[in-house]
């Protein structure tokens, strides 16, 4: 399918359902809070849980599978490029340190991957869906999507759920390993939100009969390029590692920590390897002109991306500003959009840091009416090794779906 397929006139392709009664859905956020690791269901007075469903027909649902399925093959081919490429990486905003590793990994070789995840985000307009970003490096809400839709959709006779990304994530880290397979996660302290997907991570592949645990940076240790995780004063090999710390946080550990062989030099199998890095970068589209691979899906969902000194930002509310390892909507501003002050300070940060910032077109969300009134949509869609692997919702009183977004179920309907 190609990407104007969905580009069109239709918008009414994602409704929302019916909200459950008040008694059953708080049944539902007690499972999921206390059975499958939502240990962040509030932040400050806003629900992060909506009650109610998002409802995609048969044939968009397919659409948006096929869709992220070529975004993801561009992605992979262009990652490759990049990686030959090393005076690209300093244009995609990677830390130094980072850099200096990937260009010797051209070398020794890079680390390979246990498995390759990533999340592209969709939105709907008026003239059709948009994507705004891919979460190449530590995508998220696994569980949601995985768990709390199950739920949801048990209790909406009609609708189903899409395909599971967190099993679809747990077989293919363990497909090429040994039946027995030894895991450590690795996660960033003091992160609530990173603790829950690497638990919930945990416990599926428990199930599979994989042995793992849960562990910081500090605790790898690696020997011969094989990956050990020090517990106490013992060191135990591991099969895989599944790494849920940001890859441009890597360089700010401290020096004893023995990160490198996560990106390259690593014989042990990481999920996601550190190269995720260099697709992560909200950057990537200004290597594009340098690139052979053609990109044709991403150029017809990406807004217009531009460096800071070629948009007129400070004057045009036509532009959104992105820092290049932006998260969960951290970062993103809009001279409309954006209260006063936050854009006063913002804008001042990005004129200091211009390298790592970049301007990209606006685009128009198209709400949708729900049972909480107009909501604005994000359908994040999941590949797993580059196959569709599930669905992820969002939904935001404004625009700009940051971290005080409700995560919602994603639920198919009837439809060709």
């Amino acid at each position: 399918m190609s990407p104007s397929c969905l580009a069109g006139e239709r918008v009414d392709l994602v409704t929302a359902g019916d909200a459950l009664p008040e008694r059953e859905f708080a049944s539902v956020r007690r499972t999921a809070i206390l059975r499958h690791f939502k240990w962040d269901p509030q932040v400050g007075d806003q629900a992060t849980l909506a009650p109610f469903p998002l409802v995609l027909d048969a044939a968009t649902a397919r659409g948006l599978d096929e869709l992220a399925e070529r975004l993801a093959a561009e992605a992979s081919a262009a990652e490759a490029e990049l990686l030959r490429e090393p005076e690209l990486h300093a244009l995609l905003a990677v830390p130094r340190a980072l850099r200096r590793v990937l260009r010797r990994g051209l070398e020794i070789g890079f680390t390979p991957a246990a498995a390759r995840v990533m999340r592209f985000d969709f939105h709907p307009t008026r003239s059709g869906w948009r994507l705004s970003e891919v979460n190449a490096d530590v995508p998220g809400g696994f569980s949601e999507a995985t768990e709390f839709t199950r739920l949801m959709a048990e209790r909406h006779p009609g609708l189903e759920p899409p395909r599971a990304p967190g099993p679809a994530w747990a077989d293919a880290i363990l497909a090429r390993g040994p039946s027995r397979a030894t895991g450590v996660l690795v996660h960033a302290p003091g992160f609530t939100e990173d603790l829950q997907v690497v638990a919930y991570l945990a416990q599926l592949l428990r199930a599979r009969g994989a042995r793992v645990c849960l562990a910081q940076p500090q605790h790898l240790r690696w020997c011969d390029g094989r990956a050990h995780v020090a517990l106490g004063q013992h060191l135990e090999p591991v099969d895989f590692v599944v790494r849920f710390f940001q890859a441009e946080w890597l360089p700010g550990l401290p020096r004893r920590v023995e990160w490198k062989p996560l990106v390259a030099g690593g014989r042990t199998p990481v999920a996601n390897p550190g190269i995720a890095v260099l697709l992560e970068s909200k950057r990537f589209p200004l290597t594009w002109e340098r690139l052979a691979t053609p990109l044709a899906a991403w150029r017809e969902l990406l807004p217009e991306t531009r460096e800071l000194a070629r948009a007129t930002w400070q004057t045009d509310p036509s532009w959104v500003l992105k820092s290049a390892y932006s998260n969960n909507g951290d970062d993103v501003l809009n001279r409309e959009l954006s209260p006063p002050a936050e854009w006063r300070r913002g804008a001042r940060s990005f004129a200091l840091a211009r390298r790592h910032g970049l301007a990209q077109r606006r685009f128009e969300p198209h709400p949708v009416d729900t049972p909480w009134g107009p909501m604005h949509v994000c359908i994040g869609v999941y590949t797993v090794n580059g196959r569709a692997a599930g669905f992820y919702g969002r939904v935001s009183h404004g625009p700009i779906v940051d971290y005080r977004a409700a995560d919602v179920a994603v639920l198919i309907g009837e439809g060709a």
